[in-house]
């Protein structure tokens, strides 16, 4: 049996903590009973906006889209995606280059963010604050 601080949790907490690093903002989905069922992740950067969904050690969603789509949960426009194991999911997020260039002067660009029930963030492009 393995423990919480077994090699594969550390590695995705390693990796988990190398996101944060990077600008993420963290949301912890629960259920009717107040379980996690998800931890979700957000960073909006270069006029891209980074998504990270996991569900466990061995089912992770992750994504890219431009950062002016509408619906950042169900979007239209799908750049880049990544599924599977938590690890090899969120290695592949963080080895993304940050290539497009920032968005033209204007007003910030960036996303509603929903952090728990009832309440969502603005999560602004941080090339443009």
């Amino acid at each position: 049996m393995t423990g919480p601080l077994d090699g594969r949790s550390a590695g995705i907490d390693h990796l988990l903590h190398r996101l944060r690093a990077q600008g993420f903002t963290f949301a912890v989905d629960r259920d009717a009973m107040n379980m996690v069922v998800a931890l979700s992740a957000v960073r909006v950067h270069h006029g891209l906006i980074d998504i990270v969904e996991l569900y466990g050690e061995d089912d992770a969603l992750a994504m890219r889209i431009p950062g002016d789509e509408p619906d950042v949960m169900h979007p239209d426009t799908v750049l880049w995606r990544a599924s599977g194991p938590a690890s090899g999911v969120l290695g592949r997020l963080l080895d993304l280059a940050d290539t497009t260039p920032a968005p033209p002067d204007g007003p910030p660009g960036g996303c509603w963010f929903p952090v728990e029930p009832g309440r969502s963030v603005w999560l602004t492009d941080d090339r443009r604050t």
